[in-house]
């Protein structure tokens, strides 16, 4: 099987699907004033799919509203505009890249996963001062280089997977084996074409190796959040893997043993819930 350059890869970006309008505001404006997503909110309404979804979310156990959440105005509401701007971008997410076209490739999980990453980070960043919003959507989308190559590149993709499974190394060993590249450098090239922010870029591109130069203080948050994820089973895949965290990005969070240990039990709860959460 011929690998792929990353020049090939990028060229192909172009052709996904583009984000929808409402992603890229709420990507846009993670800083912006309560107000301002306020009023990005309402512009959910216009979308009776992705509102339908996201009122879902907002029943679903994971949540546990003390009532039944009918409009995105009440689920602002009842559970703020962070929250309600988390649910869509996951919503909006999950139904952007194509289902069911590469063998042995679990949307269902990828999403879980991905989750589990967004809701650790945003539990790190709560420690550590950082924007909570930056730290989940990140975490969100901090694997989003396996969706552009599971929905480009579906047979290569699921060599990967078969690679990964009979010799059980990581992810990123089986994607440079058989693809020879990997898919955080996809994500970057992607996020690229997407117009992130350089500070998502980098953490995306970076947190499989945050000790990089110019990788910023968010790639470890996110390494961190995905080494967590991992090591309490939450993966993409049905196998296994133990990722190693870095003691360098560890060290630069200035977290103790006993914020490691709360982080465990916090996550654990809301890993939990994913599992009741209807992605």
């Amino acid at each position: 099987m011929n690998q792929l350059s990353l020049e090939q890869v990028t060229d192909n970006l172009k052709d996904l699907p583009t984000l929808p309008a409402i992603v890229m505001e709420l990507l846009n404006n993670l800083d912006a004033e309560e107000s301002n997503i306020a009023d990005i909110a309402k512009k959910v309404t216009q979308d009776p799919a992705l509102t339908a979804k996201t009122l879902r979310y907002a029943n679903s156990p994971f949540y546990s509203t003390p009532i039944k959440v009918t409009t995105i105005q009440q689920a602002i509401a009842l559970m703020g505009i962070e929250t309600v701007r988390q649910m869509v971008l996951s919503a909006a997410l999950s139904g952007c890249f194509p289902e069911n076209n590469c063998k042995g490739f679990d949307h269902k999980a990828f999403w879980r996963h991905s989750n589990a990453v967004a809701y650790t980070a945003k539990l790190i960043a709560r420690r550590v001062g950082m924007n909570e919003d930056i730290a989940f959507t990140t975490g969100l989308l901090h694997d989003l280089g396996t969706l552009a190559l599971v929905s480009l590149y579906p047979e290569q993709f699921a060599e990967v997977i078969k690679h990964r499974c009979t010799t059980l190394v990581t992810q990123l060993e089986a994607e440079r084996k058989v693809l020879g590249l990997d898919h955080a450098a996809v994500g970057a090239a992607l996020a690229n074409e997407w117009h992130f922010s350089d500070i998502m870029k980098e953490a995306i591109g970076g947190h499989h190796h945050p000790d990089q130069a110019d990788i910023g203080y968010l790639a470890a948050v996110i390494h961190v959040a995905d080494g967590i994820a991992h090591m309490l089973g939450v993966s993409s895949i049905k196998v296994t893997e133990v990722i190693s965290v870095s003691l360098v990005s560890w060290n630069s969070l200035k977290l103790d043993k006993a914020s490691l240990e709360t982080l465990i039990e916090e996550a654990t709860i809301k890993f939990k819930k994913l599992d009741q959460f209807d992605l």
